[in-house]
């Protein structure tokens, strides 16, 4: 049933996050460009780095992604020899990332690229608001208010 009151379009919480993240994905996806990878790509080499060898799933859950989209991500990585992809030991179907060599070059060029982005939206936005913007969005998967 429609309500009396309709809530004007901008003042969606989707809609807002989506445009910031637009935002925010564009400028650092123009920043790591000329290491040719994207934002996304560059999270997923970041934690595979991290964490070690990893299943799809489990990564995915770790960025908040699903398994698809996951997949999409990773089958250019692995076309150019950043990630390898294979069978785990106990069961040949489930599958194992690991960083490659090449991998670990590409993402050692990336991070100064990265810290360039991370400076540049800083100074767009300021250090203090970026860090509880960050806390903030970090604590809306996991249901916790600030």
């Amino acid at each position: 049933m429609p309500s009396a009151v309709m809530t004007p379009i901008d003042v969606c919480h989707c809609q807002a996050v989506r445009q910031a993240a637009r935002w925010i994905s564009q400028l650092y996806d123009q920043q790591l460009a000329p290491a040719g990878i994207t934002s996304t790509q560059f999270a997923v080499l970041s934690q595979l780095d991290k964490r070690g060898a990893a299943g799809i799933v489990d990564l995915a859950q770790g960025l908040v992604m699903d398994r698809t989209t996951m997949t999409r991500t990773l089958a250019p990585l692995e076309r150019d020899g950043l990630v390898a992809v294979t069978g785990a030991d106990d069961d040949r179907r489930r599958k194992v990332l690991t960083l490659t060599r090449e991998g670990r070059k590409r993402l050692a060029a990336a991070r100064p690229l990265w810290r360039r982005a991370q400076a540049a939206f800083e100074k767009h936005f300021g250090a203090q608001q970026a860090l509880a913007m960050r806390d903030l969005l970090r604590a809306v998967p996991k249901g916790l208010a600030g």
